[in-house]
C-alpha cells in the first residue's frame, strides 16, 4: 500500500477556522515525517494522505503520526480509479493471503456527483469480493471492514484503522510553561495540555551542587520523550538549592515547602513572560501529598498573576501511572534521583497554611534578588525531533545560558 490516509474529528467543528488547523495539522505533519522517505503530504477533502516513497517502512511512518495530535485515527491506503470493476480486482489483489469468515465494504463518497450512491457502491464491489472469495457479508459484526473512500477523481481503501492520539494540532492553543519535577505527574500533566494544541515549555529545578545532577538528567531524559510528541521543546534547569538555602535560614520549618513552592512559580512566572506563555502548568493533584491540600494549593497559586492550570487536579495515582505508561514517561520517572523537593524539607509540613502567615514569613527574604538571580543563571537546552534521519528517538539536545530569555 501507498499511501497513509490520516482523519480528523475535532478540527471539523472548528467551522471558519477550520483551514487554519488544518494547514496547521499537515505542518506538523510533514514535520514528524521529514527525515523519512515520504514524499508529500497534502489534504485532500476531509482527510489528509501521507504519498510513502519506496523506502518508507510504513509502521514507522504509522509511529509518527501516532504521536501526532490532531489526528483521530489513519489507514495504510492504496489509491485506484473510480471504477468499480478495477478497485474490487485491487482489493482482491490485496486480500490475497488473509482469510476470514464475514466481511462488509464501507463506502463514502466525498464528492456526491459519483452516480451510486454509498449503499449502492457495498452492494456492488462486497458482491464481487463474495463471488471471488465466499465469505460471507455481515454489516452488524464483520470480522473484517474494507473501507473505500470515493473522491473527486480517485479512491482509497483500506482494511484496518489505527488510532491516533486525538486532540489539536500543536501550537493551535499557544504556549505554556509546565514546572517538571521528574515525578510522575508533572510529564503527565504537560502532555495533556500539549494534547490541546500547546506548546509546553519546561523549567526543572535541581540544587545542584548541593545533590548530584541525576534530576538534571532526568528532566533532560523526559523532555527528550515528550519532544516526540511537540518537535520542538526548551528546558530551563534552574539553580534552587542556594534559594533553599536561604529559605532554611529564615522561615520557620513548617512553611518552607509552601514557600518553596511560592518562588518555584515566581520563578517559573518570570521565565513564562519571557518566552510570551499564557500561562503555568503543575501536576498538582488534590490531597496526593502534604503540600497539594486544598488551602496549600491555594496559597501557593496566589502568587501567580498568570492563570495557573492543574490538568491531574481531580486524578487519582492508578490513572496517572496509567497514562504515564501509555505516554512511554513512566520509565523514566521512576528512576531514582535527588530531588530538590526532598532538600530541607520538614519532618510535619504545614498542611493548612494561611496567606497572611506565609507572606509574613517571606518579607525576611530577598524575593525580587532571589528570582532575578535563578531567572538570570539559569542554564537553558534546545530539543528537536527529528533530528535527522539516522536519529529517530533521540532529540537533539543544544545548551546554552540566555540569562532566562
Amino acid at each position: 500500500m501507498s499511501s497513509i490516509v490520516v482523519h480528523y474529528q475535532e478540527i471539523v467543528l472548528k467551522g471558519k477556522n477550520r483551514p487554519w488547523f488544518m494547514g496547521r495539522l499537515v505542518r506538523n505533519l510533514r514535520a514528524a515525517v521529514s527525515d523519512l522517505d515520504v514524499r508529500s503530504v497534502r489534504a485532500l477533502m476531509g482527510r489528509i494522505e501521507l504519498v510513502l516513497g519506496p523506502d518508507a517502512v510504513r509502521e514507522e511512518v504509522g509511529d509518527r503520526i501516532r504521536r501526532t495530535f490532531g489526528v483521530a485515527n489513519f489507514s495504510y491506503a492504496s489509491r485506484g480509479p473510480l471504477d468499480l470493476d478495477v478497485l474490487a480486482a485491487a482489493i482482491l489483489r490485496d486480500l490475497e493471503g488473509r482469510d476470514c469468515a464475514t466481511f462488509r465494504v464501507s463506502a463514502r463518497r466525498a464528492d456526491k456527483r459519483f452516480p451510486l450512491t454509498s449503499p449502492q457502491i457495498e452492494r456492488e464491489v462486497g458482491g464481487r469480493i463474495k463471488q471471488a472469495r465466499g465469505w460471507t457479508v455481515d454489516l452488524d459484526d464483520p470480522e473484517l471492514v474494507i473501507h473505500a473512500e470515493f473522491l473527486t477523481n480517485e479512491v482509497f481503501y483500506f482494511f484496518d484503522k489505527e488510532r491516533g492520539p486525538g486532540g489539536l494540532p500543536t501550537g493551535t492553543a499557544g504556549r505554556v510553561l509546565g514546572l517538571l519535577s521528574g515525578g510522575i505527574d508533572s510529564p503527565v500533566a504537560a502532555w495533556r495540555m500539549m494534547k490541546r494544541g500547546c506548546a509546553v515549555t519546561f523549567v526543572h529545578f535541581h540544587s545542584y551542587p548541593v545533590l548530584s545532577r541525576a534530576s538534571q538528567d532526568k528532566a533532560r531524559e523526559l523532555v527528550t520523550l515528550l519532544t516526540t510528541w511537540q518537535r520542538h521543546s526548551r528546558l530551563y534547569l534552574v539553580a534552587f538549592g542556594e534559594i533553599q538555602q536561604q529559605v532554611v535560614l529564615a522561615v520557620p520549618a513548617p512553611m518552607r515547602v509552601v514557600v518553596y513552592r511560592r518562588l518555584m512559580l515566581r520563578i517559573a512566572e518570570r521565565i513564562a513572560r519571557a518566552r510570551r506563555a499564557q500561562a503555568l502548568v503543575t501536576g498538582d493533584v488534590v490531597g496526593q501529598v502534604a503540600s497539594q491540600t486544598l488551602e496549600n494549593l491555594a496559597v501557593v497559586g496566589n502568587v501567580a498573576a498568570l492563570p495557573l492550570f492543574r490538568p491531574l487536579i481531580g486524578m487519582d495515582k492508578d490513572e496517572i501511572t496509567a497514562q504515564a505508561i501509555g505516554i512511554g514517561t513512566y520509565p523514566i520517572s521512576i528512576i531514582p534521583d535527588q530531588d530538590c523537593c526532598t532538600l530541607f524539607t520538614p519532618r510535619h509540613p504545614q498542611t493548612r497554611a494561611r496567606l497572611d502567615a506565609i507572606e509574613a514569613a517571606e518579607v525576611a527574604l530577598p524575593i525580587e534578588e532571589m528570582v532575578e538571580r535563578a531567572v538570570r543563571d539559569a542554564a537553558v537546552e534546545e530539543f528537536d525531533f527529528p533530528a535527522s534521519a539516522e536519529g529517530f528517538g533521540e532529540a537533539r539536545r543544544s545548551a546554552k545560558r540566555e540569562g532566562g530569555r
